[in-house]
């Protein structure tokens, strides 16, 4: 009898998703990360959940459907850790005419079914406060709605989650190797305790970026090595912080001369994020699982296109934070990178001796819909087990009962908690609570342990939710802490993120 009935290769959005979704059927799911969760794609995102407002140039109706219809239902599963953004389009008579821009929102507002974001409406920016900021050219605009997400605690909530369904997740453990003998896979893990071997009747490969050279490099079928079923693109998205662009809580959708479009959103209560590029990469620049860094030419490239729109002009010296990460998207011979499907393809290869689910693109907003398909495959193969069920279902932290019994679902909820909380610690800095508030949800009290926070590590970073993180979400290092669990890392200095390297090692 093999030790597991699916063992899950990779521990970005995907593949946590998985885990999650064939755990809540009964499987027994082992998940196995090379790095820390959320390492690489999946906290390198522009932090939306949308349907993809540009796509619809591309005619890419379904995937924007789709997209739309993930985008309500994140929105009640996860009011802690997404809300709904307002964007602002200013239009630019020279590029995209407001006849397509305003026949493109009718269609965004009416692809899906839509309750919880407002639809879309012209907009005069002359006097307007959201016109404010925008140079005096920029008269005309538009207003529609997406979502805002805090990617890597997503990623965490959907781990956590398949862990209390009773998944084994590993971190920091890579797969080496996977045999099949026997008709099962016998794999090798290096582990922090040391190097595991297990067997599993099916192994899904969600490695996102890496998928291709996962397969050449760590799977062996009975006759030798199975050959990679498909082609990516390998696009890397750059984007900056700098301080604070506006006062108001809006975001802007920017069109470049190059076709492509640009965001500036409000991050973190004092700055602006802003991203992002395309900039495609050959499969040896993500050699080893790096990620490449932002270049210069790109950060020149965001701060130029954010000055032709705003009156504050933005430079390199103002970056505060860069991160960039790899997006793997489907080979579907488009010219640019910019055009490349954003979709997903699953393939279940069962001539390996052993079945084999490979996951191929997709995005952060389709990552629940992908998990139930790959689900419904693998569940189909292995015969047995329950139905689809997380159509519906919340991730930990989204029920506030416990705090604002009686709390409207969805956005709703994360005031109601907000409120509630600071009303039972009215000590504590409002600040503080808020964002222990949008990290954990209904869970706060995990980490607020009766108020009693211990000793302050770094600025806003406390005892209390350090053990929590270390002990309950697999942080071992201050970068798990400051720039995955939290963006704390934006407040701190060297020697602080020291303190916190320095109290996680002692107290391992």
């Amino acid at each position: 009898m093999a030790d597991f009935d699916v063992l899950v290769v990779g521990g970005g959005i995907n593949g946590v998703g998985i885990a999650r979704d064939l755990a809540g059927r009964g499987w027994r799911v082992l998940l196995s990360e090379r790095d820390d969760l959320a390492s690489h794609t999946s906290s390198a995102s522009t932090k939306l959940i949308h349907g993809g407002l540009r796509y619809l140039e591309y005619r890419e109706f379904g995937l924007v459907r789709k997209s739309l219809q993930e985008r309500e239902r994140l929105l009640r599963a996860a009011p802690h850790l997404i809300h709904p953004l307002r964007f602002v389009m200013p239009h630019h008579p020279q590029m995209r005419p407001a006849w397509l821009l305003r026949l493109g929102l009718f269609l965004y507002d009416h692809l899906a079914h839509r309750e919880l974001l407002p639809g879309s409406a012209g907009l005069d920016l002359r006097g307007h406060p959201l016109g404010e900021p925008l140079q005096p050219k920029f008269g005309r605009g538009f207003l529609y709605s997406d979502g805002w997400v805090d990617d890597a605690r997503l990623v965490v909530a959907n781990a956590i989650d398949a862990r209390e369904r009773g998944a084994e997740i590993l971190t920091r453990s890579p797969c080496l190797e996977a045999r099949v003998a026997q008709g099962l896979w016998q794999a090798r893990l290096q582990t922090p305790a040391g190097e595991r071997r297990l067997s599993a009747r099916l192994l899904v490969n969600a490695t996102g970026p890496w998928a291709a050279s996962f397969v050449e490099q760590a799977l062996r079928d009975g006759t030798g090595q199975v050959p990679p079923a498909r082609r990516l693109r390998l696009v890397k998205g750059s984007h900056i912080v700098v301080p604070r662009l506006y006062g108001h809580d809006h975001a802007y959708l920017l069109q470049g001369a190059d076709g492509r479009i640009v965001f500036t959103i409000p991050y973190q209560q004092d700055f602006t994020l802003i991203g992002t590029t395309d900039l495609e990469l050959a499969p040896q620049d993500i050699a080893g699982g790096r990620t490449p860094a932002i270049s210069e030419a790109e950060q020149a490239y965001l701060c130029e296109q954010v000055s032709a729109y705003f009156r504050q002009a933005i430079r390199p010296s103002d970056v505060r934070w860069s991160f960039a990460g790899v997006r793997p998207l489907l080979d579907d011979d488009a010219g640019t990178a910019a055009a490349v499907t954003r979709d997903y393809a699953l393939d279940l290869d069962t001539g390996t001796g052993a079945p084999l689910l490979h996951v191929w693109g997709g995005k952060l907003t389709t990552y629940r819909r992908l998990a139930e398909e790959s689900a419904d495959r693998i569940t189909h193969q292995l015969g047995g087990g329950r139905g689809a069920w997380t159509a519906q279902a919340a991730l930990p932290g989204a029920d506030v009962s416990a705090f604002a019994p009686g709390a409207a679902a969805g956005p709703a909820a994360l005031q109601a908690l907000v409120q509630a909380v600071q009303a039972r610690h009215p000590r504590l800095p409002a600040p503080l609570l808020r964002r222990l508030c949008q990290a954990y949800g209904g869970r706060v009290d995990r980490v607020l342990a009766e108020g009693r926070l211990g000793l302050e590590i770094a600025p806003g970073l406390f005892e209390s939710e350090l053990r929590h993180l270390q002990r309950e979400e697999w942080a071992m290092s201050a970068e798990d802490v400051l720039w995955r669990r939290s963006k704390l890392g934006l407040r701190c200095s060297a020697d602080e993120v020291a303190s916190v390297e320095r109290w996680l090692r002692e107290q391992a």
